[in-house]
């Protein structure tokens, strides 16, 4: 489903265990990867200059995923510099990567906008999806535990679906990489439609039930042609706690969105579905920017 995959790591979330499971990420259908590490400039006077000592250190660190790749995976390592946040755009746009995956800590609204965040502004910015997964709990897991995510990272996605422009344009996303595979690795997705409650509870919801209830089978009619298996539903209440609800009982390996970066996403000012599900869920976040 992605084969070319850029991982950043700042080598303290986890992300920098992968170097060790190259193999299980070739399971996954990845056919090229790339880890990237950012090191500030060392400030020595008014001249910033290379820290050449931590260079060496984070470049041994993960070179082993070098050693460790399959034959026919190619594997890179890049330590760079400077901004992580220029950086990362940078190479994944010279490396042609076709996924970001990104560790996103659990933080506040207000720690975000107060300290800001590089994640954050990566999905502002990027038109290439992005994987994000928790740090707290990469780092958790065992050997056994990362060998078979790796394997899984793509086998089991969770879509909320809400009809709009964005909905649609994910379908379509996931059908084409689906189909654009040789060997896909996508087998099954999970459809949930969620009628907010929150507001005017004096409104009938059954029109609404019945609306989502009509759209899931029209996107899921169009999923099963990939030849995937796919459950739908339709829940009550709050959109971002009820897909998480919803993610707790289905073998999902990743909740997958999309939403258009010129729409104000991550902008903290502005309530967001996907910001809101960034900063809670604990499953890995797939997100879809809307390119047109």
């Amino acid at each position: 489903m992605f084969q070319r995959l850029l991982i950043c790591t700042d080598l303290l979330d986890g992300l920098q265990r992968l170097a060790h499971f190259v193999p299980s990420l070739a399971a996954a259908g990845v056919q090229e990867v790339t880890f990237l590490h950012c090191i500030p400039f060392k400030e020595t006077g008014s001249i910033p200059r290379v820290n050449t000592e931590k260079v060496t250190q984070a470049r041994s660190q993960l070179e082993v995923a070098i050693k460790n790749a399959p034959a026919d995976v190619m594997v890179h390592v890049r330590v760079e510099s400077g901004r992580p946040l220029d950086l990362i755009l940078k190479v994944a746009r010279e490396t042609n990567v076709d996924l970001l995956m990104l560790g996103f800590s659990l933080r506040s609204s207000f720690s975000e906008k107060l300290f800001g965040s590089t994640a954050a502004e990566i999905y502002k910015r990027t038109t290439i999806p992005v994987l994000s997964v928790r740090p707290q709990l990469i780092s958790t897991y065992t050997s056994e535990e990362l060998d078979l995510r790796c394997r899984h990272l793509f086998r089991y996605f969770m879509l909320p679906y809400d009809g709009t422009d964005a909905a649609k344009y994910l379908i379509q996303q996931v059908k084409q990489r689906v189909l654009q595979s040789s060997h896909p690795v996508l087998e099954a997705c999970h459809l949930v439609w969620i009628v907010d409650d929150c507001d005017r509870r004096e409104i009938p919801r059954e029109p609404f039930i019945e609306q989502g209830q009509k759209e899931l089978a029209a996107a899921k009619t169009e999923l099963e042609a990939c030849h995937l298996k796919v459950e739908t539903e339709v829940r009550l209440g709050s959109p971002v706690v009820e897909v998480i609800k919803a993610s707790l009982e289905p073998d999902i390996s990743a909740i997958a969105v999309c939403h258009n970066p010129r729409n104000s996403l991550l902008q903290l000012s502005v309530p967001s579905f996907t910001q809101d599900l960034l900063r809670h869920s604990w499953h890995p976040v797939l997100y879809f920017p809307l390119v047109r």
